[in-house]
């Protein structure tokens, strides 16, 4: 058979859908409507764990004892302070450049300045996913109040890891409600099967890669709007829309355009993203504690009538966005503070990948011609 015969037999999967790259036993999406992390339902660790019994589970695919855990929360409080260096760039970013950017540059630089950049064992590399998911936070916050002249926040060794991110953020202590949102929304974003960020992890991770540019692929990847930028967006959408009253009009007008209505609909899920009817349940009572239901209900339209028209559900990052708003996140951080719970995912699958240690080389079906006539400079028109 010929090259070209070869090539022509291919089968392009379009976006690589319904392709398996990978086995894992960090987490599984069932289309049917279920999330399971290292076969636990994401229903019951929404509802009984903390992020940080989450972490260890991805880490280590089983759940902490109190022991482990205490030693897991001690690793991340000592974990989160940022070299001197990475402070500095922070401050000399540009003020007009999205949070994103700067979380990916810093994530790189923070490779600079591990503690033991020769060792590549399996428990190196977890203490070193240790210390990245501990930093993310750190980095995030102190970049937020940077930009808003504010003092950066000390973490307390009393709070959890969620509650000191957001009292970081902040720099006010969480109410019960709050701590309570924040601990789920975390857990909620925690890890997704082989979404797009975790594949670029994972495709950095194959080549022999170390953790921080994996993460820092990872990271590039969520920015897009079609994946973790798309909560950004689901908010921009809100604000556009001036009262409950117009938005069957706009909902309309997008799809008569044929333009996509961010927060709805996903690649994988045949129903209900299992995670909106939590983060639909914390923005209700997030929005009627802040005076804020009018945009709550205005969702609530929304979604009825985006499945009216169109039988779709809601995803994860629909009722994300309103959870960050009603928590005072800047709408601009919204992607980030995606970034700080999925980071542990990342990390576990980069640690999965390692021990796969095979290289991610899809091929692809060229369309382009054969055997063109070199034509040299001097004669070309």
């Amino acid at each position: 058979m010929s090259m070209t015969d070869e090539n022509s037999e291919r089968i392009v999967i379009r976006g690589l859908r319904g392709i398996a790259a990978a086995t894992t036993q960090i987490s599984f999406v069932d289309p049917l409507g279920a999330l399971y992390y290292s076969g636990y339902n994401i229903d019951d660790l929404v509802n009984q764990a903390t992020y940080e019994e989450v972490v260890f589970l991805l880490l280590n695919n089983r759940l902490p004892t109190q022991t482990e855990l205490n030693d897991l929360k001690s690793q991340l409080y000592s974990e989160m302070k940022l070299p001197k260096k990475v402070v500095e760039r922070i401050r000399d970013a540009s003020p007009t450049c999205h949070p994103m950017e700067v979380l990916r540059t810093e994530i790189s630089h923070l490779g600079e300045f591990d503690p033991e950049p020769d060792e590549t064992s399996d428990e190196a590399n977890k203490r070193r996913a240790i210390r990245i998911i501990a930093k993310v936070p750190t980095l995030i916050s102190f970049l937020y109040r940077t930009r808003s002249n504010l003092d950066a926040i000390t973490p307390l060794k009393e709070y959890s890891f969620a509650e000191n991110f957001l009292y970081m953020f902040r720099g006010k202590p969480a109410d019960q409600q709050e701590k309570s949102a924040m601990e789920r929304y975390m857990i909620l974003h925690a890890d997704h099967g082989m979404n797009a960020s975790t594949f670029a992890a994972r495709v950095t991770a194959g080549t022999g890669s170390d953790l921080y540019s994996a993460v820092t692929s990872a990271v590039g990847t969520l920015k897009g709007s079609f994946h973790g930028g798309a909560s950004e967006r689901v908010m921009a959408m809100l604000y556009e829309i001036n009262s409950i009253d117009e938005v069957e009009h706009y909902i309309q007008t997008m799809l008569d355009d044929n333009k996509k209505i961010m927060g709805f609909g996903h690649r994988v899920y045949r129903s209900e993203d299992p995670r909106s009817k939590h983060l639909r349940v914390m923005a209700e009572n997030l929005c009627h504690q802040r005076d804020t239901i009018a945009i709550y209900n205005k969702s609530k339209k929304i979604e009825a009538t985006v499945h009216d028209k169109k039988g779709i559900f809601p995803n994860v990052d629909f009722y994300a966005a309103l959870v960050m708003h009603a928590l005072g996140v800047p709408r601009e951080f919204f992607t980030a503070f995606f970034a700080c719970s999925r980071v542990t995912g990342w990390t576990a699958h980069v640690l999965e990948q390692y021990v796969d240690a095979v290289l991610i080389r899809p091929t692809s079906k060229y369309t382009g011609e054969f055997g063109r006539k070199f034509v040299p400079l001097s004669e070309r028109t």
